[in-house]
């Protein structure tokens, strides 16, 4: 199956169900009633959980999109839920790890596929300490392994999202500063 991207997928306006005279269009709007859609991205988040050694916690992801590649303890925003709620509870519910302390890093865009459907997503990262780095628990069926590490250009060109990688990256970056 092909992806398509989502504005390609959405063909109807969904206020009155008028199909829509152009596909794909940004913002779709529909010539029947006036209603818009933006398509805009929708928000996630990406922890760096940092140990007392500055080694990074890298999870090896269990499914599509990224199986068998490495990615960082997140996922998406919730409605009604903040960005740092949502880190906290991606990360507890990836790792079994609680935040103690998050520090934003930065942001970048990026494309998640899924069902063949691919949407905008903003991801928004932070550094993170955890109160007990006791003993990880992965999510089943989302991570099957993890590793604490400082990263290589291997495990940059290993990582499941692009913007996973760049983070990664600026964080590196900072790291090394004197």
């Amino acid at each position: 199956m092909d992806s398509i991207a989502i504005e390609k997928a959405c063909r109807f306006c969904p206020r009155c169900g008028h199909q829509a005279e152009v596909d794909g269009c940004v913002p779709f709007r529909c010539s029947n009633c006036g209603f818009a859609n933006f398509y805009g991205p929708v928000a996630a988040v990406g922890g760096l959980v940092i140990n007392e050694q500055r080694e990074l916690l890298l999870v090896r992801r269990a499914r599509e999109p990224g199986k068998g590649k490495w990615g960082l303890p997140g996922g998406f925003v919730d409605r009604d839920e903040t960005i740092e709620q949502a880190l906290s509870r991606e990360v507890l519910e990836e790792t079994n790890l609680r935040v103690s302390h998050a520090r934003y890093l930065t942001s970048f865009p990026n494309l998640y596929e899924y069902g063949g459907v691919v949407a905008p997503v903003i991801d928004l990262f932070y550094v993170c300490q955890v109160a007990d780095q006791g003993e990880i628990r992965l999510a089943d069926g989302e991570l099957d392994s993890f590793s604490w590490l400082t990263p290589t250009q291997r495990h940059l060109q290993e990582m499941a999202f692009t913007s996973n990688r760049q983070a990664i990256e600026k964080w590196l970056r900072e790291e090394m500063r004197p």
